[in-house]
């Protein structure tokens, strides 16, 4: 008993810090110009590390996909280590080994006990993979066919048709509208050469940044950097992307799929990761759609018609503005009542904002919940990976908390009415054929 009420009571301190400061993040530049993040956490014997790159699908060009399968083929062969033998070399020192990409990143990270004798092989296969990849030959081709498996999967995936129609319409020729995986017909003509020649041009220095976090000293930190860093040509860094053309018009649509459920989106481009309007769209948002069943949007189609079962709004910046964007399911038979419905609570949220309740409601969520968010080293890296990347203030953690407290239901209307416009949206609206017939 003794022993529960004191992890309560350490906890409840843990958490009761992490409500009045946020982690406090170092920053430097390695000499060839890596930029990195560092959050010393002592507490537990353990180190993460992840590094970003400029190398998301917006940066594929004219081979769609490029990006994704870059990443992808890392750690199937690097020094001349096999994929099992690098996997094998990370497990035998009980490491966590993560890649990824999206539309404006790709990276890789590395979890690892902060003990040399665990830390130093695991960072030493880390250091392969990022320095030295290989792209063999037969691990190429295998990744490539299984991205093709992947695409027509979800060319039979009614909410992969909808997404896929969404971010064209929205986005045109800008480099969103592609798909991150690419297409049948662009993956198909894919080289290994293009994906050396893009791992040439993106993985480098200049074109990324370091994060680090846990049981490691400011001193340490900067020689580890240095290391990493040392492996990486110089490099560029990658252009700006170019700005997203605002929609002159409202669309909408229709995509036939053999299903009673309809897959509906509704948005439009909004903002960019820096926006000093994101606190109050963001919170504007948790009282709309992104609160779950305390929201507006589940209140009105799901618990007062029954519409859909799952229903949701969100704002996803990105460098150049992002989508905002609903979702919700329904039988093709109430696309139309329940298209009104969503449309209705959203222009009204718009002309009114939040009542006082609401606004508090959502502000105590939020600010409740932050902490939770960032309690775990894995968590903090995967933000210092973010301020990074879009070069956000150092203190956003810090003031996260802060900012959204001082939001007011006049910033909200006013941040809505500035980066929405009702009228002008994309409407994607895939199935529910089987039922109005």
């Amino acid at each position: 008993m003794r022993t529960i009420t004191r992890l309560l009571i350490f906890l409840m301190l843990v958490f009761s810090m992490g409500a009045e400061a946020g982690p406090q993040i170092q920053h430097w530049v390695t000499k060839n110009g890596l930029r990195v993040y560092l959050v010393a956490a002592p507490q537990l014997p353990m180190l993460d590390v992840r590094v970003t790159f400029a190398a998301g699908s917006a940066r594929d060009g004219n081979y769609a996909g490029v990006a994704n399968l870059t990443n992808a083929m890392l750690p199937q062969g690097a020094a001349g280590m096999s994929a099992d033998e690098i996997a094998s070399a990370f497990e035998d020192v009980g490491a966590q080994f993560g890649h990824g990409s999206l539309r404006d990143m790709a990276w890789l990270s590395l979890r690892s006990l902060s003990d040399p004798d665990f830390l130093q092989p695991a960072l030493d296969t880390f250091a392969k993979v990022l320095w030295q990849p290989d792209f063999p030959e037969r691990d190429f081709e295998r990744l490539k066919n299984q991205t093709l498996v992947a695409i027509r999967a979800a060319e039979a995936d009614p909410s992969s048709i909808a997404e896929k129609a969404f971010y064209r319409a929205l986005y045109a020729t800008h480099p969103y509208a592609k798909p991150s995986m690419g297409t049948r017909e662009s993956v198909a003509k894919l080289t290994r050469q293009q994906l050396k020649d893009f791992y040439q041009q993106r993985y480098v220095a200049k074109n990324g940044l370091l994060a680090i976090t846990g049981d490691i000293d400011r001193k340490t930190a900067e020689q580890l950097a240095e290391i990493l860093s040392s492996g990486l040509q110089s490099g560029e860094q990658a252009p700006p992307l170019p700005p997203v053309k605002p929609l002159e018009k409202s669309q909408t649509i229709r995509i036939p799929f053999p299903s009673k459920q309809a897959h509906i989106l509704l948005g439009q481009p909004a903002i960019e990761r820096g926006n000093p309007d994101y606190y109050a769209l963001y919170l504007g948002n948790h009282v709309l759609g992104g609160g779950g069943f305390t929201s507006r949007l589940v209140k009105e189609v799901r618990v007062a018609r029954g519409y859909a079962y799952s229903v949701y709004s969100y704002f996803l910046p990105m460098e150049a503005p992002g989508p905002f964007m609903i979702g919700l399911q329904t039988r093709g038979s109430q696309v139309d009542d329940a298209l009104g419905v969503v449309r209705e609570t959203l222009t009204g949220f718009m002309d009114k904002g939040p009542d006082k309740a609401e606004l508090a409601a959502a502000k105590k969520n939020i600010t409740g919940g932050f902490p939770l968010r960032v309690a775990s080293n894995r968590n903090i890296v995967e933000y210092l990976g973010l301020i990074g990347f879009y070069d956000l203030p150092l203190d956003y953690l810090d003031s996260f908390t802060q900012k959204i407290d001082d939001v007011s239901g006049r910033d909200i209307k006013r941040a809505f009415a500035q980066h929405l416009a009702p009228k002008k949206m994309i409407t994607v609206i895939v199935g529910g054929e089987e039922a109005v017939q």
